[in-house]
Formats: structure tokens, sequence, C-alpha cells
């Protein structure tokens, strides 16, 4: 399997992705805001697209949808209660998409950033996560253009919480940096958070992939029983009780971050 990043330079910093099948060169286009994009990035590997799966319903999501499909006649995937108009197959949690020989992507139901999202696990070698707005690099995703909070925090605590170290993570955004400097708002003495923000690449459209593993590391939403986090929180949200858990916690920060 292969996983192509594609910057789109959009306003609001999206991502697309081209999952392939090396053996038979076809593909899944994920997101596929900038349908030009993944054309060319698709010819450019000799790959076919056969296959559309948008993450959840936004504009910044589907809106390359038409004209994808209309140049290569790829089916639409999306979530079984997704608003998307044209969805060849609605997704299920369990459900597998494959693509040409080789390509097997777990379907996980993730709502918190809408009710009807979706996030795609790869098991094979090297395991990858692409996680839509549900998970970004050093963050979560917001609840507040259709979402629910506390369902966000049942998806990390019963799914992505539990998922390997080494499982890779592509998100729908490139919000790294921004992330990064709300975790050292609430955790100044991490040094990996640090080390990655002082030497992030110059040009946005180079890559930068995390692992969960790395997550845990510089991930404020991944950190919720560090005593830094807790108190500089509390000093930004005096609600939070004496003794938080740590969905108290996740609840919080991500109220703060809205308006960080």
């Amino acid at each position: 399997m292969l996983i192509d990043q594609i910057w789109t330079g959009s306003a609001l910093r999206n991502f697309n992705y081209l999952v392939a099948c090396p053996a038979t060169g076809q593909a899944l286009a994920v997101d596929p805001l900038d349908h030009q994009g993944c054309l060319a990035r698709a010819r450019s590997r000799g790959w076919e697209i056969t296959h559309i799966l948008n993450t959840h319903h936004h504009a910044d999501h589907i809106g390359g949808n038409r004209p994808l499909i209309e140049a290569t006649g790829a089916q639409l995937l999306a979530h079984a209660r997704a608003d998307i108009q044209g969805i060849d197959r609605g997704l299920r949690a369990g459900d597998v998409v494959r693509v040409g020989a080789s390509v097997e992507l777990l379907v996980l139901d993730t709502p918190g950033h809408t009710l009807s999202h979706v996030c795609l696990l790869a098991q094979s070698e090297p395991a990858a996560l692409l996680s839509g707005d549900t998970l970004f690099h050093a963050g979560v995703g917001n609840c507040l253009h259709g979402g629910d909070p506390q369902a966000l925090w049942d998806t990390f605590v019963a799914q992505l919480f539990e998922l390997p170290d080494d499982v890779r993570v592509y998100p729908g955004h490139d919000y790294l940096a921004h992330n990064l400097r709300f975790t050292l708002e609430l955790e100044p003495e991490n040094q990996r958070a640090r080390e990655l923000l002082d030497n992030l690449p110059a040009v946005d459209a180079e890559p930068v992939i995390t692992t969960i593993g790395l997550e845990r590391e510089i991930n404020t939403f991944f950190r919720l029983d560090v005593p830094t986090v807790i108190r500089r929180l509390r000093a930004s949200r005096p609600a939070l009780s004496e003794h938080p858990t740590p969905q108290e916690v996740f609840l919080q920060l991500r109220a703060l971050r809205n308006l960080w």
C-alpha cells in the first residue's frame, strides 16, 4: 500500500490523499478538495483513481467530488448517515474498504467533529490512520459545526487512545505549528514539542508525518494526567474540579482550544 499526501494550498490548509495498490495501480482519493491536484498526482504515478472516500460532509472535504467523479468514474464512499450527495457505498464501523489487490482499510466510526465521521485504519505495514478532522498532528478536531465534544471524547477513549504507537497519522489539515504552540502553552517544559516546532519545514508543501507514539508525547489531548497541563488549564478554566478526570480535562481543553 502506498499513501501520497497532497498539499492543497487552501485557506484551511487541507491535505488530500491518494492510497494506492502498487500491484494494480488502482487508487482511492480521500477528501479530494483539490481534484486537479489529485488527478495530476495520479497521472504522474501511473495510478487510476477508482474510489473516492469522504471522511465527513464539510464542504472543504467534498468540494472536489463531482469533477473527480466526472473525470474518473470513481465510486463514492462515505459514512452511511453522511449528508453527501451521490454516495455509492455507505460505510459503517467494521466495514473494510478494498482497493486493488493489496489495500485494505478498516472503517472506524468516529463521531465528534461531526456526528457522521469515519477514519480509516490500515493495519498493514506501515500501519496508518487516515484521520480526517478527528485527530490532527498535535491536536484534535473542533466540534463547532455539527459536532459534539462528548462524542469526540468517546471516540478517543474507546478507539484512538487504544491504537499502537507505530500507527502513522495522516490528518485532513496541517495545523501542526499552531497545535504545538497550544501544547507549549499548557506544558512549557515539553521539550519534544519544542524541538519539533523549532525544526518544522520552511515549506508548507513538505509533509510531516507523526505516529500515535509521537502524539502521546506532543499532543495535549493525549496528556490528560500531566500535572502542569492540569494546573495551567485550571488557570484558564477555573471551573475545573480539584481532581479532574481525564474526560473532564479533555473536554475543558477542547473548550479552551476553541478560544485560543
